[in-house]
C-alpha cells in the first residue's frame, strides 16, 4: 500500500474513513480464510467509491469490497490485501413507492429492514436469505441470494430493475431503470447480479416490490425417515401445489436442534418438512388444509399448522436456527449449497447417506427442498488434522462431482468466493471460463477489484 494513496483517501474521506489498523472482522466472512487488509475504507456516497476506486486503479492497489460479512465462501476475504471497502455507511432507504412497487436502496441496507419497510406499504420484497437480519442488500445482489419463498417468487435477479455500478476505474454506469420490463440494450443488470464483487462496485439498486399477500399459513411436519419426506414433497407438487416455501431437515440437523433450543417445539420423527402457502384468506385455508392431507397420508408422523402471522413466525423461528445448532456441536461445518434438478431430490438425499457411511463425516442435510437447493454439510472435528483435511476434502470431491453428473450446480446462493474455486474448472466449460475471463478483463483490465478469486 502506497502512502501516498492513504494520504488521498484521508483527504478525500476524512479519517475516521480510513482505517490502517483495521477490525479482525474486515479480514473475512463465515468462512474459514482470514486475510488482513493494509487498510479498510468506509465511503458514504457514490463519488466516494468513485474517488476510492480511481485512485486506487492508478496505484495498482487490491480493493476488495465488503457488504455485511454473512458470505460462506470466503467472497470478501482481501486475500491480496490492498484495500477492503465497506458499504456499510451506504445503509439508506432511499424510498419506497406504492404505487410503482419500487423500492431504491443503498448497498449497506439490511435485508429485513427492507421487507419492513415495504411491509409498512403494504408491499413486499420476496428474497428472503436466512441471515435476512444480518445481511445487505449488496451482498444479495453480489451473490444473487435466494432463500425459502424463492420457490414461488425467484431469487434476488428478479427483484433487481436498476443498477447503480461503480468500475474499477472510478466510472460510474446506470442499467436498467425503474419500469419492471425494460429491454433496451444487453442485460447488464443481470451481467453485475451474483458477480461476486469481481466487475464492479454496486452503490444504489431499485427493486421491484410485489403486493403483500394477505394471509400466510405455515405447517411443518414430521417424518419417520429423509426418504419419506423427500416423497412427501414431491406428492405436494405431484398434486399441483406450488408453496411459497418448501424446506427440509434431516436427522443430524433436527438433532442438533433439538440439542441447541430444548424448549421449542420440533416435530417427532427424523426429519422435518416446512411449508408455506400465502394469498387470499380463503385460498391459503383451503390450501392448508389440502396440504395438511397430503402430508399425512404421505406418513407425517404429525403436522402442526399456523395460520397467524406471529404463530408462523415461530414455525419459522425452528428452520432458521439449523446453521446455528450445527456450530454448536462443535463441529466444523463446510457449508455446501449445492443444487441438483428437482427430481433429483431423493437421489441427493440418499447420495448423503451413502457419503456418510463412507466418509465416516456425519452429514446434515437441510435447506430449500422445493428447488433442489439442499445445504449438505459435512461436519468435521479436528478440521486442522492433515488427514482430517484430506479425507474431507476426497468427500466434497464426491458429494460436487455426482450433483454436477447429475447436471445440478455447485453453488446454488453463496457463490463461488474461495471455498468453492477448486471445482470451478469442473463446474463450468472450458470456453465459458474464457468468456468470464473476458468479460474481467473488458471491465476491470488492471484486475484490481477482488483478485484472487474464480477469475
Amino acid at each position: 500500500m502506497t502512502n501516498p494513496l492513504l494520504k488521498k483517501l484521508v483527504k478525500k474521506l476524512g479519517a475516521d474513513a480510513v482505517a490502517t489498523s483495521p477490525a479482525p472482522e474486515y479480514s473475512g466472512d463465515k468462512w474459514f480464510a482470514k486475510a488482513t487488509p493494509d487498510a479498510v475504507v468506509f465511503p458514504s456516497t457514490t463519488a466516494e467509491v468513485s474517488f476510492i476506486l480511481r485512485e486506487a486503479t492508478r496505484a495498482g492497489v487490491p480493493v476488495t469490497a465488503r457488504g455485511a460479512g454473512y458470505g460462506y465462501v470466503g467472497g470478501c476475504t482481501p486475500v491480496r490485501g490492498g484495500l477492503v471497502l465497506t458499504l456499510e455507511r451506504m445503509n439508506k432507504i432511499l424510498e419506497v413507492h406504492a404505487g410503482d412497487f419500487v423500492a431504491v436502496v443503498q448497498p449497506g441496507v439490511v435485508t429485513g429492514d427492507l421487507q419492513n419497510a415495504a411491509k409498512a406499504k403494504n408491499l413486499l420484497y420476496p428474497p428472503d436469505p436466512a441471515s435476512l437480519k444480518d445481511c445487505s442488500i449488496g451482498g444479495n445482489i453480489a451473490t444473487n441470494a435466494g432463500g425459502p419463498r424463492c420457490l414461488k417468487y425467484g431469487v434476488t435477479r428478479a427483484y433487481i430493475l436498476g443498477l447503480e455500478v461503480v468500475l474499477a476505474d472510478g466510472s460510474v454506469v446506470r442499467c436498467g431503470g425503474r419500469t419492471h420490463k425494460n429491454k433496451t440494450g444487453f442485460d447488464l443488470v443481470g451481467l453485475f447480479t451474483g458477480s461476486e464483487g469481481l466487475l464492479g462496485i454496486v452503490t444504489e439498486a431499485t427493486l421491484r416490490l410485489i403486493p403483500l399477500p394477505p394471509a400466510r399459513a405455515t405447517l411443518s411436519a414430521g417424518f419417520a425417515t429423509m426418504d419419506a419426506a423427500a416423497a412427501a414433497i414431491q406428492a405436494v407438487f405431484a398434486a399441483g401445489f406450488l408453496p411459497a416455501a418448501v424446506e427440509v431437515a434431516d436427522k443430524f440437523t433436527l438433532d442438533a436442534a433439538r440439542a441447541y433450543k430444548p424448549d421449542a417445539r420440533f416435530p417427532p420423527g427424523n426429519a422435518q418438512v416446512i411449508i408455506e402457502v400465502d394469498g387470499q384468506p380463503a385460498s391459503v385455508r383451503s390450501e392448508a388444509a389440502s396440504l395438511e392431507k397430503i402430508l399425512l397420508a404421505a406418513g407425517a408422523l404429525e403436522v402442526h399448522k399456523a395460520t397467524t402471522p406471529e404463530a408462523c413466525a415461530k414455525l419459522w423461528g425452528l428452520r432458521r436456527v439449523y446453521s446455528q445448532s450445527l456450530k454448536a456441536t462443535g463441529l466444523k461445518k463446510l457449508n455446501e449449497d449445492v443444487v441438483v434438478p428437482r427430481g433429483r431430490l431423493v437421489d441427493l438425499v440418499r447420495f448423503a447417506e451413502r457419503l456418510q457411511k463412507k466418509s465416516g463425516f456425519p452429514i446434515a442435510c437441510f435447506g430449500h427442498a422445493g428447488d433442489g437447493n439442499i445445504h449438505t454439510n459435512i461436519m468435521v472435528a479436528d478440521a486442522e488434522n492433515p488427514q482430517v483435511k484430506k479425507s474431507s476434502r476426497a468427500a466434497l470431491d464426491e458429494l460436487f462431482a455426482q450433483v454436477l453428473a447429475w447436471d445440478g450446480s455447485i453453488t446454488g446462493e453463496h457463490g463461488i468466493g474461495l471455498a468453492k474455486m477448486p471445482w470451478w474448472s469442473l463446474a463450468v466449460p472450458a470456453a465459458t471460463r474464457v468468456l468470464h475471463k473476458s468479460l474481467k478483463s473488458a471491465l476491470d483490465p488492471h484486475g484490481i477489484l477482488n483478485p484472487g478469486k474464480f477469475v
